[in-house]
């Protein structure tokens, strides 16, 4: 499978990948007054929301650091969500990424993988703004900002490597199974509440733990709020582990996708 995987498919098209994903990122505010402002609105709308519904209403704590308030505990649970959207927007949009372009599959030398990356560079760059948003309002809380955020890129790069494997996955599969996209809810919703995105993973029971441990998405998200907010470093056990399992999951929906693909003219 290594074998096969050809990196010289994506810098060959790197030009039409920065166009597409340009054009992407573009068009999200695209006819609206404020237009990019709202990159800025929105991560701020959620932080409120965040909160007032689970810091304040439901009186959530992560109970790592001391003193620990309703806006300690909404920054918490902002940083896991900015973490998680990423690939439940991937999961929920890849079944439509080749079914709304009949007329690039119908191109035989168009790239078709690289649709999934142009659909994940809007959720990455976004992302970035709700981090500077975090770094900034982080001394006005009880978290700790220390040198270990440095270690940002090395947490989120798995993060982009599932999202593109489960991307090519659904996408590829969808072709064929058109009701599969009846399921991305229940299943972003599902490994949702699997990677301790709204919770302490200490308050699951510990037969529950022991299995959900293995979810490389719990262990970036907790990883993530600990190098942030928490000032600590990361676990480099775990780090190897997540990039192992992360880089598993590219190449095999890098093979589904590679394999699919020469019938999806026939299907579409």
């Amino acid at each position: 499978m290594i074998k096969n995987f050809n990196l010289n498919k994506f810098t060959i098209n790197k030009d039409l990948l920065y166009q597409l994903s340009l054009r992407e990122i573009r068009i999200r505010y695209i006819g609206s007054n404020l237009g990019q402002i709202w990159s800025l609105i929105n991560p701020l709308l959620s932080l409120g929301l965040y909160l007032i519904i689970f810091g304040f209403i439901f009186q959530g704590r992560f109970n790592v650091i001391k003193n620990e308030n309703y806006f300690d505990f909404a920054l918490e649970l902002f940083v896991s969500i900015t973490i998680f959207n990423i690939i439940s927007e991937s999961i929920n949009s890849a079944p439509f990424i080749i079914q709304t372009q009949p007329n690039y599959v119908k191109k035989i030398v168009f790239p078709l993988e690289i649709l999934s990356i142009v659909k994940l560079t809007p959720l990455i760059y976004y992302s970035l703004y709700n981090f500077i948003l975090i770094i900034f309002l982080i001394p006005f809380s009880n978290c700790h900002l220390s040198g270990f955020v440095l270690y940002i890129p090395i947490i989120i790069f798995p993060v982009i490597l599932i999202s593109l494997g489960v991307s090519w996955i659904l996408s590829a599969i969808a072709v064929y199974y058109r009701d599969i996209c009846h399921l991305t809810g229940f299943l972003s919703t599902s490994l949702m509440y699997g990677s301790a995105i709204v919770y302490s993973p200490n308050r699951l029971p510990k037969q529950i733990f022991n299995i959900l441990k293995f979810n490389p998405i719990l262990i970036i998200v907790d990883q993530i709020r600990s190098t942030v907010l928490w000032g600590q470093n990361i676990n480099f056990k775990d780090i190897l582990y997540v990039y192992e399992c992360s880089f598993g999951i590219f190449l095999v929906g890098w093979y589904i996708f590679k394999k699919l693909r020469a019938y999806f003219s026939d299907v579409i």
